[in-house]
């Protein structure tokens, strides 16, 4: 064949013309928004020179293959928790007490897959030297099981020093299994894991590039953080395992975050979530435990793990349901503000409720086009009425939400599409007035370290760096 003839040339467009039709009529059937869908389908079909390769990455955004495998794993627990010892004291612990606050998120109970349970401890832990003391200190006093679920993990000074630990509690013969997610932890070098696993440390990466469909996907990442130590104590929040959670990184120092230690009924949660994704990476269960006894008092908890394998677009929905119960405040804090219509649209209409609406973002950047089309939401949402306010010591990185005086949700999730519909995230929703004060408590401190964006501010903007800020939100469905 003559690869320089005219003829090949219009066989290969056509066949890259034919081939871009067909993924346009599959963004058309999958894509979850409207406004996805047509962006990809008339980009496939007009350019698909350009497009049909970053489809092929970013394009998918239901994760069919984890349905089946979560569908597997939930028959396997449901078995193993039927040979478990149940005791009365378990239902009881296990009944959520009636609250009005927990009744006015009306759509939360079937939402959530998993149950809102009463009688539960929780502490704030807020930044990284409280939160790895925390969790290096409850592993040293493990005993049978450590289960530890990452973004990120590094191989920098706490990564060793987290490695060092599960390595001397797996010599005294605890079992500890490690997740992370192998686009996260891209830098992590094979030897870290070759160590743990030498050791006997059951350690895997979370990979969505699982069978020949999924082989170039990246657009899944399980962005869920968790460690659970015997059953009885659980940590989930917004930090990963790295330096520059703990103040590292000098250009984003001192890093603000957030996470919570917990006890009681609801850690039973975070070892469902954590089975159904080690489920996916390794195709069996690791151990699942429920104490003896449960305190008889404290707070009303449920845990949200939402992600593409959802049937329906949960963590957006728990947004846009936790806006609309708010009655008097909702205070949010987020790294990534890009929200979609739904949730833009409770932001505006609680504003006309005259609910005190404050979103804080960072300040300075991690990812600049990301922070190029935050800006220009954060803009439009000072135009409709919301507060908006930038944390000026460092990088703001906690996910945070206070709505009126009881409720508050702390996790993975950030306030953009990517966390709406593409990674694994995990909230832990409590509702108590107590917690929820520590938490407002919390967050009045961050706002007055901060600087409330203004329309001046948007005037003040030159010209090239809103068309910049435009360019960027174009993009923003798969950031």
């Amino acid at each position: 064949m003559d690869y320089h003839s005219p003829w090949f040339f219009g066989y290969l467009f056509g066949l890259v013309h034919l081939v871009g039709i067909i993924a346009a009529v599959h963004a058309v059937l999958t894509v979850r928004t409207a406004q996805g869908s047509i962006a990809w389908a008339l980009s496939l079909v007009f350019v698909p020179y350009l497009t049909l390769l970053p489809y092929l990455v970013f394009g998918r955004s239901t994760f069919d293959a984890y349905i089946e495998a979560r569908r597997q794993a939930n028959r396997e627990m449901h078995t193993a928790i039927a040979d478990l010892d149940w005791r009365p004291w378990v239902e009881e612990a296990l009944t959520a007490r009636n609250s009005s606050s927990y009744d006015s998120l009306r759509a939360m109970p079937k939402l959530g897959r998993m149950p809102c349970l009463a009688n539960n401890q929780v502490s704030l832990l807020v930044n990284g030297k409280a939160t790895f003391d925390a969790i290096f200190d409850a592993i040293r006093q493990a005993r049978e099981v450590v289960l530890v679920q990452f973004f990120i993990i590094h191989d920098d000074h706490i990564g060793r020093e987290l490695q060092a630990l599960l390595l001397k509690k797996a010599a005294e013969g605890v079992k500890i299994y490690v997740l992370y997610d192998s686009v996260g932890s891209h830098a992590l070098p094979r030897e870290y894991g070759d160590t743990l696993r030498k050791a006997g440390v059951k350690a895997r990466a979370f990979a969505t590039r699982s069978g020949w469909l999924n082989r170039f996907q990246v657009n899944f990442r399980n962005h869920r953080k968790i460690v659970v130590v015997d059953g009885l104590v659980g940590f989930i929040g917004g930090h990963n395992v790295g330096d520059e959670y703990l103040g590292g990184n000098p250009k984003l120092s001192p890093w603000r975050d957030t996470h919570v230690r917990i006890t009681g009924p609801v850690v039973a949660c975070l070892q469902e979530s954590f089975a159904e994704d080690w489920f996916w990476a390794s195709r069996k269960l690791p151990p699942l435990i429920l104490p003896e006894t449960y305190a008889d008092n404290g707070v009303l908890c449920q845990v949200l793990a939402s992600g593409p394998a959802d049937a329906q677009e949960t963590c957006s929905l728990f947004f846009v349901e936790a806006i609309h119960a708010a009655t008097e405040r909702v205070w949010i804090t987020t790294p990534y503000y890009i929200p979609d219509e739904a949730v833009f649209a409770a932001l505006r209409l609680a504003v006309l409720r005259g609910v005190d609406v404050r979103i804080l973002l960072p300040s300075r950047p991690d990812h600049k086009v990301v922070y190029a089309a935050s800006s220009l939401f954060a803009f439009e949402a000072v135009r409709a009425g919301v507060r908006m306010f930038r944390y000026g010591p460092g990088f703001l990185h906690q996910k945070v939400v206070l709505v009126d005086s009881e409720i508050s949700a702390i996790g993975s999730a950030n306030m953009d599409n990517r966390s709406f519909r593409l990674n694994f995230e995990i909230m832990l929703l409590t509702v108590d007035k107590a917690f929820a004060s520590q938490v407002q408590e919390m967050l009045e401190a961050d706002f007055a370290l901060s600087r409330e964006i203004t329309v001046e501010d948007s005037r003040r903007t030159h010209r090239l760096q809103k068309l910049g800020m435009r360019i960027a939100r174009l993009i923003s469905p798969i950031l």
